[in-house]
């Protein structure tokens, strides 16, 4: 058997380390996405694109306070649902709503002078 020989055929060694490597590489690049559903809709939006769930409470803030003039101004992420801060207003007064990822919402309310009489 020629060296040109035993190279076409690589040695298992050589295999095992190869589809290792690549294995541990396509697992290290999947990790590297933060996302928070399983689909596009659901996925880490790219920046100044609101998810299903912060849509969903721009939306519904707007119906509730009867004012278009409305931006988003937090967003906290859990399994449970998307705590969002919307900014109502000139002013921006604060309204927190719960958004999930089907874009309903739930818990609206006004967080500007809570408990003031």
């Amino acid at each position: 058997m020629t060296g040109a020989q035993k190279l076409k055929y690589p040695h298992p060694r050589f295999v095992a380390t190869a589809t290792l490597a690549a294995t541990a590489a396509l697992f290290g690049l999947a990790g590297c996405t933060e996302t928070t559903g399983g689909t596009q809709a659901d996925s880490a939006p790219a920046a100044g694109t609101p998810t299903l769930a912060e849509q969903g409470c721009l939306r519904d803030v707007t119906r509730q306070t009867n004012n278009p003039d409305v931006v988003m101004l937090s967003s906290s992420y859990s399994e449970a649902g998307t705590e969002v801060i919307v900014g109502v207003g000139p002013q921006r007064a604060r309204w927190r709503c719960i958004g999930y990822r089907d874009g309903t919402t739930a818990d609206i309310m006004s967080l500007t002078n809570e408990g003031a009489l």
